[in-house]
């Protein structure tokens, strides 16, 4: 008899609880080897594969793509052996929220085979449906490429004499005693919050299946009824007050209901990536008493430099140096002047803690909203080496393929809006940091240089600071060095 083994969501590290299912890998039937990635799922921090730790034949899903699952929670199953020693699993339709050993040819396993071992909630009889999982996520494994999967058959899982089970060949399956079909458990608590009957709708999923785009198509439908029902025909409905113009939390929530009835408003939960961003700037306004100042800045000679580096030595010489990488290795020096910018409050301690590493970290837009990865150990990296890594960690971050420990730890932010367009901006400091510099876009403007009015490319540089760490002549000083470093590189390479 094969064994069913029950994956559920390890823990992602980093004091992560949840993860929202954005794409499956694979699908019920599909054959899988061990470590081989199996779900995308977004985190607070980013978005990642997680990997299998079984071999075999996917004989279920729980969740479907834009479900919230907490650490511990049942990702799929894997029944584990060779296809026709494999019993009766369950039902295996896509997102079937039923679990393993449902079938007639289910026995307990006293060993498991190899992939599967017993302690990692395998067996085919009845699995446990609650209880944290033990598996930790520790890489992102090297299985095999979706075109070497392959699909076994729902008529393979069954042993002679045994029920049928639900498949993706269509084939109608024996009706199995219990609640109405639908996709997750989640489905269910969304149809109850809304009062709705799941046995008054008609699923869209496999052999009528209730998925959750069912449910949310419904309640749209009921609360568009309830609209035009509750509007007169003669009469004009008053313009809702202005959300700006209420001032307490039960008066914005009173304005956004008489809103909510409107084909316009939209609701985009604040979950994920973006939601930890909101969580985390919240924090910084709450409880950081910053402040900034700013400086214009000519930063004609150190774009020369640039250009003189990047056609010095020829292809051999290696990737381009950006004018990230230089303004990142100036900071560097900058905080080795100023280190008291590359420090952290502990307000139960009321102490300031000055970090002896510069851990650099860099604003980069994704898709799916604002990262911060953080280059190791700036201090000790050379402009090369720095627009490396760089390079490596934004690449990760656009393909949502970087790792929260990447988005962790920073010391220090450099913050490059300038590649949107924009001159200047006062940024909010990235908690518990204690301060963030800012660089705009780098323009010709007309600048007065050796005493005549010239045509220069000026920068505008700003330095958002934690007040409680420094005083204003240390945040000025920090930021003239680094406007002379930009002005005039040769005052970097004395420090070099």
């Amino acid at each position: 008899m094969p064994q069913v083994c029950e994956f559920k969501l390890p823990d992602l590290g980093e004091g992560l609880t949840e993860a929202e299912i954005v794409r499956w890998l694979v699908e019920v039937g599909d054959v899988v080897a061990i470590d081989q990635p199996v779900v995308e799922v977004e985190t607070a921090k980013a978005m990642v594969e997680v990997p299998c730790p079984y071999g075999g034949v996917v004989t279920a899903r729980f969740g479907e793509e834009g479900t919230e699952l907490p650490v511990g929670a049942p990702l799929l199953t894997v029944a584990v052996g060779s296809g026709a020693d494999l019993g009766v699993m369950g039902p295996v339709g896509p997102g079937s929220d039923a679990r393993p050993g449902t079938g007639s040819g289910a026995e307990a396993s006293t060993g498991g085979p190899d992939g599967c071992p017993d302690s990692a909630g395998c067996g085919s009889g009845e699995t446990e449906q609650s209880g944290k999982s033990g598996n930790v996520l520790v890489g992102y494994g090297t299985g095999a490429p979706a075109a070497r999967r392959r699909r076994v058959r729902p008529e393979a899982l069954a042993t002679p004499g045994a029920a049928q089970t639900a498949g993706a060949s269509g084939a109608a399956p024996n009706v199995v005693q219990g609640p109405v079909a639908v996709v997750s458990p989640l489905v269910r608590k969304l149809a109850r919050q809304h009062d709705l009957d799941l046995r008054q709708l008609t699923g869209s999923g496999p052999d009528g299946l209730i998925l959750r785009s069912d449910v949310e198509s419904a309640i749209k439908a009921s609360a568009a009824g309830a609209a035009v029902s509750a509007q007169a025909p003669t009469a004009v409905p008053p313009a809702p007050e202005p959300i700006a113009a209420v001032t307490s939390p039960s008066q914005v929530r009173s304005a956004l209901a008489e809103r909510a009835a409107g084909p316009a408003v939209e609701r985009i939960p604040l979950r994920g990536v973006r939601g930890a961003v909101a969580d985390k700037l919240a924090r910084s306004r709450r409880e950081i008493p910053d402040a900034t100042c700013w400086v214009d800045a000519d930063a004609t000679e150190l774009m020369a430099v640039r250009s003189a580096m990047n056609r010095a030595g020829g292809p051999a010489a290696g990737p381009k140096v950006s004018v990230l990488a230089l303004l990142a290795r100036i900071c560097t020096a900058a905080l080795a002047r100023f280190p008291e910018l590359n420090s952290v409050v502990d307000p139960e301690a009321r102490e300031i803690v000055r970090l002896p590493e510069i851990h650099l970290g860099f604003a980069a837009q994704t898709e799916r909203g604002l990262v911060v990865p953080v280059v190791r150990d700036a201090q000790a990296r050379n402009t090369e080496s720095i627009g490396a890594e760089i390079a490596r960690l934004t690449e990760a971050a656009r393909t949502g393929r970087i790792s929260p420990a990447e988005l962790t730890g920073g010391t220090f932010t450099l913050n490059n809006y300038g590649v949107f367009g924009v001159d200047g901006s006062t940024p909010i400091i990235n908690h518990p940091e204690a301060a963030m510099l800012g660089v705009g876009r780098i323009v010709p403007k007309p600048w007065v240089h050796g005493g005549e009015l010239a045509v220069r490319q000026v920068v505008q540089l700003s330095l958002t600071f934690d007040h409680r760490v420094c005083d204003g002549g240390t945040a000025g000083g920090f930021l003239r060095y680094v406007a002379d470093c930009v002005e005039q590189p040769a005052v970097l390479l004395r420090t070099l």
